[in-house]
Formats: structure tokens, C-alpha cells, sequence
């Protein structure tokens, strides 16, 4: 059965976040529904659809005049096996002592590495995007420098790679959350196939507004991999739920985004100590001054 997408874009979260919900009653039903933020500056949010069966045109084109959208461009998919794909591109990445793989490429784990197994139908966070890269050899700067962290939260934490390769180089038992249900069952997936079972607590949570994350010791390592917006409002949070001189790895960021973060961040007491750029993207390693 041919597989069609539908996408438009649009200003505005709410408006986008509407749109989405809006699709649900088009007739045939998408199978998927993506909202997602344009990481371009512009503004604009990308609403899209998934379809077994060409979508009905004249539904498309009344929602995108009642939402102020642009037109929904209507694509039909090849039948293709997109995992077999993935696995294909997606070689082995190395960041510093990690080695992010695929099951497919198992054999490769080169000795002495610290293994991160990735399913490649998991791409968010799969380590080839240069947010995960950047935050992973921060990482390994802070065990090259005999970093010790008691308590370490992996926030937004999507696949959990952060979190697996905490746990994986400090005898610690990090926290992972994350606001989709389904990032979490993706997590604990991982964790049972790097045999991290127990090793990483997982929880579906918003920002701090989970006791996990908002009660008992403060935290000595926080990964906040997300993006612009929520980093800016969490960073009151983050910076009340960390010990002085804990560390701090964010990333998520356009390179012109980077000077507003670490204002912003230097202005809770959390500063920056070294920032990278990888492509188009910008991770920070900071720390919590005492009070």
C-alpha cells in the first residue's frame, strides 16, 4: 500500500500544535502526526502527516486556510525498508572513548571503547547529530580530567545515550527523563540492550515538575540536550537542583544561539568553561559557582 506525507508550515507553536490536533479528524486518518520547530530562526513550526492512502486535498486545503498555513505539500513514499536504510548510512561514531553503533555493526566495537548500542530506528539521539556528538566528548573531557559525579540527570534525555554513557564510565545510577512517553520506551529499550537494566532510572517528567527530578540531593552532572526555548526556562531550575561545582553539558543550539545561552546561564551562577561547534550546532561544558 503506497505510504503519501502531507506538510505544511506555519507561525507559531500554538497555532502549529492546533493544526496537528486538527488532522486527527481528516478522513482517511493519518497514521502519524510531527510537530516540530523550524531550527532556522524563522519562527516558523513544520506540521506534517503520515497516510496509508492519498489524503483527502480539499480537507488539507480548508485546514491550512483555517490555521493561516501554507499549502500542504502531498508526497507519495517509495516502498522502502527505511530501517535497512538507516543502517546503512549510519556508520559507527566516535566521540573521545565512546563508540556509538548499530547492532548491525557489533563487530566493530574496537577494544578498549566504551560501547553505546543504538538501535538505528532510534535516530533521535543516535550520536550523528553534532548536538549528541558535542555533548558526548564533553563528557569524555570531564572523565579524562577524573570527574567524579555522585548524582548525574541526562534531561530530555531521547534515546538515553547520555545517561547510558554516564553509567557506563562513573559508579554512579543516573536519571533520565524525558516529556514523551514514547522516548522513555525507547530509553529502557536501550538500557536492556547495552545491559543497563537498573543501572538508569527513567520517568516521563516536564522540566523539574517530576519529584524524581524536583526532591532528594542535588545533582553534580545535568545533560540538557533540548533546545533554545526550554533551556532559557530551565536554567532557575537547573541551577537550584545542582551542587557548586557541578557541571553542566547543554546543547541543542544554533551557533547564533549560543551568546544568549551563556548570558543567560552565566546569570543563575552556571558558566561556561568551554563551548564547541560542530556544524551548525553549539555545546556548552559549564559549572555551578557556589552561592
Amino acid at each position: 500500500m503506497p505510504t503519501f506525507t502531507a506538510l505544511t508550515t506555519l507561525p507559531g507553536q500554538p497555532a502549529a500544535e492546533a493544526l496537528g490536533a486538527a488532522m486527527e479528524r481528516l478522513d482517511p486518518e493519518p497514521t502519524g502526526i510531527g510537530v516540530f520547530e523550524v531550527e532556522d530562526g524563522s519562527g516558523l513550526w513544520e506540521v506534517g502527516g503520515y497516510f496509508l492512502g492519498k489524503p483527502d486535498a480539499a480537507g488539507l486545503a480548508l485546514l491550512a486556510a483555517s490555521f493561516g498555513a501554507a499549502p500542504f505539500a502531498v508526497s507519495e513514499l517509495p516502498d522502502t525498508d527505511w530501517v535497512a536504510e538507516v543502517q546503512r548510512e549510519l556508520a559507527p561514531v566516535e566521540a573521545g572513548r565512546f563508540f556509538v553503533y548499530g547492532a548491525h555493526d557489533a563487530e566493530k566495537l574496537p577494544e578498549g571503547r566504551v560501547g553505546l548500542l543504538i538501535e538505528a530506528a532510534m535516530a533521535f539521539g543516535t550520536g550523528h547529530h553534532g548536538t549528541t556528538l558535542g555533548c558526548l566528548r564533553m563528557l569524555d573531557q570531564l572523565v579524562e580530567a577524573g570527574t567524579g559525579p555522585v548524582r548525574v540527570l541526562d534531561l530530555g534525555c531521547g534515546t538515553a545515550v547520555l545517561a547510558m554513557a554516564a553509567a557506563k564510565v562513573f559508579d554512579v545510577q543516573p536519571l533520565a527523563s524525558d516529556i514523551d512517553p514514547v522516548a522513555i520506551e525507547v530509553a529502557e529499550a536501550n538500557l536492556r540492550a547495552n545491559g543497563l537494566e537498573g543501572r538508569v532510572t527513567c520517568v516521563v517528567a516536564e522540566g523539574f515538575g517530576d519529584p524524581a527530578l524536583a526532591e532528594g540531593p542535588a545533582f553534580d552532572l545535568v545533560f540538557a540536550n533540548i533546545l533554545k526555548g526550554p533551556l532559557l526556562a530551565l536554567a532557575p531550575d537547573i541551577a537550584a537542583r545542582t551542587n557548586p561545582g557541578a557541571h553542566v553539558i547543554l546543547s541543542g543550539l544554533l551557533n547564533d544561539q549560543a551568546d544568549d545561552i551563556s548570558a543567560h546561564y552565566a546569570r543563575h551562577g552556571i558558566n561556561p568553561i568551554r563551548r564547541e561547534r560542530i556544524g551548525d550546532w553549539t555545546t556548552f561544558l559549564m559549572r555551578r559557582d557556589a552561592p
